[in-house]
């Protein structure tokens, strides 16, 4: 799958109410896809989420219009092979990196949809993200930062600028956040704030300091993509 890669100031996403017609056409296969999940992990839970239609970028801004839905509707078009092609998910992420040099990914926990993936910390957009009739995802990538790693933005040197990868439907706009404790200094970090969790996202912090270390990893292809093209920069 060909991937897109652009750099952008700033990100503009009203959400507006929208009838999508996979949710409403699909709702007996996607109500049965949902059991059966629930079924292999009870703790997933069926709240509402956001997803995005028309995504462009334009002089130097991403803009993209969200609707809400079940994260059961969003689990079923993606597991589905996403069945309606007007529809993208698109999501923050904290492209967290170490003092040494490292990338950090978490890997999902073994209770989660995602369970043995590794990505950075990010979330599906949901309804708390939304702001004055548009999705804060800058917000969103602070508050999925702290919850899943115990690191908070105010403490890390942040990119002014998000890197956009575009790969089919997944829309990663990802924000580089410098920490400036080591690699292994900062998954010792992330273990003791799971420990303080009753059931925290993650299974631990994975470090990648180049590319060979992440053919030990199981990751979505967007990951890869965005992490080849930071290596490639100078310094």
């Amino acid at each position: 799958m060909s991937a897109r890669i652009h750099r952008v100031e700033r990100l503009e996403c009203p959400v507006e109410a929208c009838d999508w017609p996979f949710a409403r056409t699909q709702r007996a296969a996607i109500a049965a896809h949902w059991k059966k999940l629930v079924a292999e992990k009870p703790a997933l839970f069926d709240g509402r989420v956001l997803l995005c239609r028309a995504p462009r970028i334009e002089n130097g801004v991403y803009r993209a219009t969200y609707f809400e839905t079940d994260f059961s509707a969003f689990i079923a078009w993606r597991d589905f092979g996403f069945p309606d092609a007007a529809v993208f998910n698109g999501f923050a992420m904290a492209a967290l990196r170490s003092s040494d040099g490292a990338f950090l990914l978490g890997e999902m926990a073994a209770h989660t949809a995602n369970a043995g993936q590794c990505y950075f910390p990010a979330g599906t957009p949901d309804p708390s993200d939304v702001r004055d009739g548009a999705v804060d995802l800058a917000g969103s990538v602070a508050r999925e930062l702290e919850e899943e790693t115990g690191f908070a933005m105010d403490e890390a040197q942040v990119d002014p600028l998000w890197t956009i990868v575009e790969m089919g439907p997944r829309i990663a706009c990802l924000r580089g956040v410098s920490v400036r404790e080591s690699a292994a200094e900062a998954a010792a970090r992330v273990v003791r704030h799971m420990q303080r969790e009753r059931r925290p996202e993650l299974a631990g912090l994975r470090a990648v300091f180049g590319m060979n270390d992440l053919a030990r990893l199981t990751t979505p292809d967007f990951i890869g993509v965005y992490l080849a093209h930071a290596f490639a920069q100078p310094g």
